[in-house]
């Protein structure tokens, strides 16, 4: 894993008390490349591996996450951020099938979470990362974000929300990319993985697409080791696959 960035990483994982992230961090716990893993979510749960440095904080608040990232400051260069958080549903919010169930709220919510989140964990997370090799910087997105793949409708919030996610990523990429030339910025589909995001949806994957977070997470980071500069900007599935705007 990861033998594109070298040894002895220093990796972010936001989000990581969800299904993937939590995943992620156990994978990266078991690299022998990988000498910290800070992992940041609301809960601050503890994990057993001295490896692993474990930071409370609030996604939702640009003051809290600025203090995370001072934190970070002290520990040295970052070699890889992967942000894996999302909603879809909770919090008051589900899927709109149609028109009549759009609401400021759920808009709001989505967001948030989907792309404001990620993008304000960008702005103060991108300048402690890495100058003098390859460092990535990857946020999870989801297939139903592209525009030309939207073939059936609903889920307006999610998908306008990833889409957003994804123009932001673009965005940064090419404003990073002017002084840094090794970072890659990517947002990444992880599949339909069987998480409580996806639980209600289950029904209609086809078999052998309904993946573990475990998979998901041994395929993410396969495509965290493969991408170069060139990707930089784009969406990649788990197969490591460009995801069409």
């Amino acid at each position: 894993m990861f033998e594109s960035l070298g040894r002895n990483l220093r990796v972010v994982v936001v989000g990581a008390s969800g299904g993937i992230g939590a995943a992620l961090v156990e994978r990266l716990v078991a690299s022998g490349h990988i000498e910290r893993v800070h992992a940041l979510s609301r809960q601050g749960k503890a994990h057993p591996s001295p490896k692993v440095s474990n930071l409370t904080f609030d996604f939702t608040s640009e003051a809290s996450i600025e203090a995370a990232a001072q934190a970070l400051a002290e520990a040295g260069p970052l070699d890889v951020v992967i942000v894996a958080t999302g909603l879809l549903q909770g919090d008051g919010i589900s899927p709109e099938k149609n028109l009549r169930a759009l609401s400021i709220d759920g808009f709001e919510k989505s967001f948030l979470i989907n792309t404001v989140g990620p993008a304000m964990t960008a702005k103060y997370f991108l300048p402690l990362m890495r100058r003098d090799g390859k460092a990535v910087f990857a946020a999870l997105s989801a297939r139903v974000g592209s525009i030309s793949d939207n073939r059936i409708g609903g889920w307006y919030a999610y998908r306008s929300a990833k889409a957003a996610l994804n123009m932001t990523l673009k965005t940064l990429s090419i404003e990073m990319g002017r002084r840094f030339k090794e970072l890659v910025i990517i947002g990444l589909h992880p599949g339909t993985v069987d998480t409580d995001l996806s639980k209600p949806f289950q029904g209609n994957v086809p078999e052998g697409k309904l993946f573990t977070p475990d998979y998901s997470a041994e395929k993410l980071l396969a495509v965290i080791d493969q991408v170069t500069p060139a990707d930089s900007g784009n969406v990649l599935d788990w197969a490591g696959k460009t995801v069409t705007p």
